[in-house]
């Protein structure tokens, strides 16, 4: 199965005889921002319109538990997801497509966590919304009351023990900038610095000017390179679980499985016992 789907695609299947569930969950990172400068917010974006039939998801809300010793967005309560989920139309025997506004990292989130509990047929719009070219909607929908019930997955999940074993045993690769995988500039976490042992790979890489997922060749080619190769098992983290869902996600594109440390920098940083590393070098 595909893990992304064209904007093109999406629309036939909309026009089709059985629409796939969609889920908007347009999101930005909250850093600090000048004065007087409202922060993002994702519901009033979907509000002002968005793909006819898409049904708003909150990701610090619904995919997200609350910030703490876990990390910024920890793995949200399986009840409330499947509840948000169900609210939202998603059924076990529906395809499911997920956007958010072109970065990918919101809709990478969603997708990650509906595949690692059970849901067989999620996709993302590969470059989110300013790929679609069709109307959009400022009508709310009204979807009917889906059926999908959360398992957490036996696999595809690391927790900072199994996320620092991986960094010696296979591939560990860190999805967020350069500059702060270096431990140049640390704006978010009390630390800068990487998990020792693991690769850069920022996951801006992974996409061309337009947003769009590179060829799955070209992403393998760049993985390979990185260290995934021959059988090796990988696994991502990024600095609170999401950006290292889009890297999962390019991994999947590339035909590659891969596990995500969901608490990633913000949870290992956080303790002052997990060793840093600093600079390009991994270790």
């Amino acid at each position: 199965m595909n893990a992304i789907i064209t904007a093109s695609e999406l629309a036939s299947d909309l026009a089709g005889p059985r629409p796939p569930v969609l889920l908007d969950v347009r999101w930005q990172l909250s850093v600090a921002k000048a004065a007087g400068e409202p922060p993002f917010d994702g519901r009033a974006e979907y509000a002002a319109g968005h793909i006819p039939g898409a049904v708003y998801v909150d990701l610090d809300r619904e995919l997200a538990s609350a910030a703490g010793a876990q990390g910024r967005h920890p793995l949200p309560d399986l009840e409330v997801f499947g509840a948000a989920m169900r609210r939202a139309g998603v059924s076990s025997g529906r395809r499911v497509v997920v956007y958010d506004g072109g970065q990918g990292w919101a809709a990478a989130r969603a997708w990650w966590l509906l595949r690692w509990t059970g849901h067989p047929d999620v996709r993302v719009l590969d470059g989110g919304l300013p790929a679609w070219d069709g109307p959009l909607s400022v009508q709310a929908p009204a979807p009917g009351q889906g059926d999908f019930r959360p398992v957490a997955g036996a696999e595809g999940l690391l927790d900072a023990d199994g996320a620092a074993a991986l960094a010696r045993s296979g591939v560990l690769f860190d999805a967020r900038a350069a500059e702060r995988y270096r431990g140049d500039v640390e704006p978010i976490d009390r630390v800068g610095g990487h998990i020792p042992g693991a690769v850069s790979a920022p996951t801006n890489e992974n996409v061309g000017a337009d947003g769009r997922f590179l060829p799955a060749a070209e992403l393998r080619s760049r993985f390979d390179a990185l260290g995934a190769h021959d059988g090796a098992k990988v696994g991502v983290y990024c600095g609170s679980g999401v950006s290292g869902a889009h890297e999962v996600l390019a991994l999947a594109v590339a035909g590659m499985p891969a596990a995500l440390y969901v608490g990633s920098w913000s949870q290992w940083s956080s303790d002052p016992s997990r060793p840093v590393a600093v600079g390009p070098d991994p270790q």
